[in-house]
């Protein structure tokens, strides 16, 4: 069996791509959360990578949960306790991890994004669709609830109300809808999807890779700190970002009327 995330690197950016097709590239029942862990691992500790695009092979980005696997898991023999240390050491370390990883994540969403599919596109700072894409979280459709911390997510990006109609009814909805919803920042044709996202990560790889990682970390902790929190966090961040190389040669280009070329 190939590999299921494919790793490849051009530059300044990653690409990461889902590569299980034949089973809607699925996040259990295989090897997909340890692969996306140490994939994470080694943007981490890699400073040359400024942006990572994730997308899927094949018609679907993500079907979220492996049907077999939620099959064994209600067998009697599995207990509730092994079940929760499952998300807690699986799925939901992903979560985390991505969610937490300084390096701006671009989701291209290619096709069905469905349960912890969605949620995965909502783990990463920015999504852009195929006009093919489709979403839904449907936990509910299989008596189920978001074990991933979509229910932590989805709220922050499209607000509660919506947020409440798709986890409650599971319906699914275009990529038009979900631009409209601004659950995506933008929809392309199909066969542009790819080109677009690495127009916008190289966009975002062109700046200083220290402050865009502060302004990453800066925007994650105000989701859930209070303003004066914020502010105090940004002074520290902004102290640091004045003594760094960037910022110097980012000041001195501009006085020079030159492009400015940053070394991180």
């Amino acid at each position: 069996m190939p590999d299921f995330l494919l790793y490849d690197q051009q530059g300044h950016i990653v690409t990461l791509t889902m590569n299980l097709p034949e089973r809607r590239n699925p996040l259990t029942g295989n090897s997909a959360v340890a692969e996306f862990l140490l994939a994470i691992d080694r943007i981490h500790d890699d400073t040359s990578v400024r942006a990572v695009i994730l997308t899927a092979n094949g018609p679907s980005f993500s079907a979220g949960g492996d049907i077999v696997e939620m099959k064994r898991q209600s067998q009697p023999d599995v207990s509730e306790m092994k079940i929760r240390q499952d998300y807690r050491r699986g799925i939901q370390r992903l979560t985390l991890a991505l969610f937490n990883l300084e390096v701006p994540v671009i989701a291209a969403v290619n096709g069905h994004a469905i349960g912890a599919g969605l949620d995965l596109a909502c783990m990463c700072d920015i999504r852009i669709a195929s006009d093919k894409a489709k979403f839904a979280e449907s936990f509910v459709k299989l008596g189920i609830i978001p074990g991933d911390g979509g229910a932590w997510l989805l709220p922050r990006i499209i607000g509660m109300s919506r947020a409440a109609e798709l986890s409650y009814t599971g319906d699914m909805i275009d990529a038009q809808q979900a631009l409209e919803w601004n659950l995506v920042s933008r929809v392309v044709p199909h066969d542009e999807l790819l080109a677009a996202a690495n127009a916008l990560a190289l966009r975002i790889a062109a700046n200083a890779p220290h402050a865009v990682r502060l302004t990453k970390r800066l925007m994650r902790e105000a989701i859930h700190s209070r303003l004066d929190s914020v502010l105090e966090l940004s002074s520290v961040f902004q102290a640091i970002s004045h003594k760094t190389a960037d910022h110097a040669e980012a000041v001195n280009a501009f006085i020079e009327k030159r492009p400015a070329t940053f070394s991180g």
